[in-house]
């Protein structure tokens, strides 16, 4: 038995590692350095219906033990995705999950009539977008609006596990959770980027072009612990974890929290060997406490006195 499998949705994942989507685009060139097969999953760069180009320069700037990016979801749109970039990771020892972002309800939908006749694992949907119908709000800000997102989403995509990627910048994630859970998603993941900006004192301008930006890095990882906590003790699906893992001993921290796998983000930016490292230093945590099985770990926080 392998003592780092993970069941994630029905799908088996060799260790709980996840490389974070947007953070290494299409696997490609994680494989190149060495091979996808480390891994147990990859989240995909988000696609949108249509090309996008992203933001202005510049869009990414480091600040305190983390980092800000703007980069608007640049990605080639879902055409080239199915035709073009997909084909390459066939035969890939590794859960393929797609991740899909729009600007109105119809968006999502098509996204998700295109994704469950794909060659994928399991969807993730980004619930940070601004929804145009609503002013620019987030889909994700308000539990009613995750609830009617998902359901939409959810009866579009029959054949594949819905994952729904919430943003932290909401008065309760675990509503927002729960909002998911019962329009039928079949996971959760949390946290996105929490909404930041930085300025150049200098010439007294804001460093980001589109001015704020999403932060992500150590410096959220305090946030997201929590937030994921709360969220596994409000619901029963599993929750994957994410937001400034570094090290085995966060992504450790994410499980005892109740996290079923955890992604990897920003840490791959800085070493790019990061989630086949951080799978290694589980796997000794493991040997080291005689540990059989990773799901022993799951939810075991001792919080009593």
């Amino acid at each position: 038995m392998n003592p780092m499998q993970v069941d994630l949705c029905g799908i088996s994942l060799k260790n709980p590692v996840i490389a974070a989507s947007g953070t290494a685009g299409f696997g490609l060139e994680l494989d190149a350095l060495y091979g996808l097969d480390k891994l147990g999953g990859i989240a995909l760069k988000a696609v949108t219906t249509d090309v996008r180009t992203g933001n202005p320069v510049p869009r990414i700037a480091e600040t305190p033990s983390g980092m800000l990016n703007a980069v608007g979801l640049q990605n080639p749109g879902v055409d080239a995705f199915l035709e073009e970039e997909l084909p390459k990771l066939k035969g890939k020892d590794v859960a393929l999950i797609a991740n899909i972002a729009g600007r109105t309800p119809e968006d999502y939908c098509q996204l998700a009539e295109r994704m469950d006749e794909a060659d994928i694992d399991m969807v993730e949907m980004n619930i940070s977008c601004p929804n145009v119908r609503e002013g620019g709000v987030a889909f994700g800000v308000m539990p009613d609006s995750v609830r009617e997102i998902t359901q939409k989403v959810r009866a579009r995509l029959p054949h594949k596990p819905l994952m729904v990627k919430l943003t932290p910048n909401t008065a309760s994630i675990a509503a927002c959770a729960r909002a998911a859970e019962q329009a039928g998603a079949d996971a959760v993941s949390l946290i996105n980027t929490l909404t930041g900006m930085a300025i150049d004192v200098h010439t007294r301008r804001p460093i980001l072009a589109n001015v704020t930006g999403g932060l992500s890095g150590p410096a959220v990882m305090p946030v997201a612990l929590r937030m994921v906590w709360e969220t596994c003790q409000s619901v029963k699906i599993p929750v994957v974890g994410m937001g400034g893992i570094t090290t085995g001993e966060d992504a450790i921290a994410f499980i005892l929290a109740g996290a079923t796998a955890v992604q990897v983000g920003t840490a791959s930016l800085v070493d790019p060997w990061a989630c086949p490292r951080i799978a290694d230093e589980i796997a000794a945590y493991l040997k080291q406490y005689d540990i059989a099985d990773i799901a022993q770990l799951r939810g075991a926080l001792q919080t009593g006195i």
